[in-house]
């Protein structure tokens, strides 16, 4: 019994939260990859981008609430999604024809185009501030369950609970379902087939017929859908907080540079391996211990490597160890 109950202490707090926080890093880091991949230049605005396009998704939740349109029993951000990517692409396709399509003419180095991305970023950052403003916003018809703690204990009889959001669910299942379309429209339709060709041979590809302009169009569609989506669900599950997206941007990068950055399924396994680690590494095991253990070596620490607000700091530590040791990532891709 005290080993199911160790067991159900890994669930609630380790597996199901590192479950759904690692779809959203493995969605975001597809944005950031699949970028890089036909552009060649790290997109630092990409953080901004997903708060950018959660804004938009609780707006229009905002909107539709107000107007009595729901798809109850699940969120109503749900069908908030789609304006939200409308407009999200929308922007996203003019800062690429006023500010990016201006450098790739001059065929300058992928650190201007780095530079010009955090500038980017800032103006993301400051138009997101004026909008929606600088507080924390709840999206509250999210903050559902599908298996509270109090049903599990008693449908088991453990003394430890499995609490399953629904937003948890829905990210997971969300995930699975886009990146399982983007592989297809990668593998199977001419379009996906050109953007592959031009990411490995930029040359080959335009002796070839292929429109460059339109890859890089739909390169920056995808990374805005990939973005918005990603930025609502983490909303959805933990809260929109504009100025944690900015710290995001060190998870994400991390996830798709251990990944592979440039491979989009080193960008999924990056997720997941960021996610976890910094879930676990920051997570006190006592409870945990404490089911295993006679009651005489019960731990009086929290037996807690760093503290949650070192979490970033895990994917800081393993973006260098990586870089050091593997630059190209665990599924080797582009060369930073």
């Amino acid at each position: 019994m005290d080993f199911l109950n160790a067991l159900t202490v890994l669930g609630n707090y380790i597996l199901v939260p590192g479950l759904a926080y690692g779809s959203q890093l493995a969605l975001g880091a597809l944005g950031i990859t699949l970028v890089y991949g036909i552009l060649r230049f790290s997109n630092f605005a990409h953080g901004e981008t997903m708060s950018f396009g959660a804004m938009f998704a609780i707006l229009f939740m905002w909107l539709f609430q107000s107007l009595g349109i729901s798809i109850a029993p699940l969120p109503t951000i749900l069908i908030a999604l789609v304006p939200a990517i409308f407009c999200t692409v929308a922007f996203v396709l003019f800062t690429d024809r006023f500010v990016y399509r201006f450098y790739r003419k001059q065929k300058v180095k992928p650190v201007i185009l780095l530079v010009a991305s955090t500038g980017v970023m800032f103006l993301m950052n400051g138009i997101i501030r004026f909008i929606i403003g600088p507080d924390d916003q709840r999206v509250t018809d999210g903050e559902r369950f599908v298996l509270r703690a109090r049903d599990f204990k008693q449908m088991t009889g453990l003394d430890e609970g499995l609490a399953i959001k629904t937003s948890q669910v829905l990210t997971v299942v969300t995930a699975v379902l886009i990146v399982a379309v983007l592989f297809w429209f990668l593998e199977r339709t001419k379009s996906g087939k050109s953007m592959r060709a031009y990411s490995d041979n930029e040359n080959l590809a335009l002796l070839s017929g292929i429109n460059p302009d339109r890859v890089v169009m739909i390169a920056w569609t995808i990374a805005a859908v990939l973005a918005t989506v990603a930025g609502s669900l983490y909303g959805l599950d933990k809260g929109y907080k504009p100025f944690t997206f900015l710290q995001l941007l060190l998870p994400l990068f991390a996830a798709a540079i251990v990944g592979g950055i440039g491979n989009p399924i080193g960008a999924i396994v990056g997720g997941f391996v960021i996610a976890f680690s910094e879930i676990t590494i920051t997570y006190a095991f006592k409870k945990f211990a404490t089911y295993l253990v006679p009651e005489a070596w019960a731990p009086e620490g929290l037996l807690q490597l760093l503290s949650t607000d070192y979490k970033f700091a895990v994917s800081f530590m393993i973006l260098v160890v990586v870089l050091v040791v593997m630059p190209t990532g665990i599924f080797k891709g582009k060369s930073l």
